[in-house]
């Protein structure tokens, strides 16, 4: 992992409410249980969107800075966007993070 890479991952959990989604998606079936789609997809954005309430545009924003350091991963299933935790991704932050401090 890059110093970069690393970089972006420690800005990602600069904000409470993308730690918060990290959590949530940790256990998506304790927090997203009423999801009428296949927890297996991932989470609807529509859900994330509801349980932070918050606009759809920021939560948006949210997601897109938590992806982009690699955190969550998205799947389009029809009109919906599907968020997962990419476990390998966390893990491997903590590790570096270990080496590190």
């Amino acid at each position: 992992m890059s110093n970069n890479e690393l970089d972006e991952m420690i800005k990602a959990l600069s904000h409470p409410i993308r730690r918060d989604i990290l959590n949530w998606l940790k256990q998506p079936d304790l927090y997203f249980a009423d999801q009428e789609h296949p927890l297996s997809f991932g989470v609807c954005a529509g859900k994330i969107d509801q349980k932070t309430g918050l606009s759809q545009s920021t939560v948006s924003n949210h997601l897109a800075i938590l992806q982009r350091a690699g955190f969550i991963s998205s799947k389009k299933v029809g009109q919906w966007n599907f968020f997962s935790r990419n476990e390998a991704a966390v893990q491997a932050f903590l590790e570096q993070m270990q080496q590190q401090l």
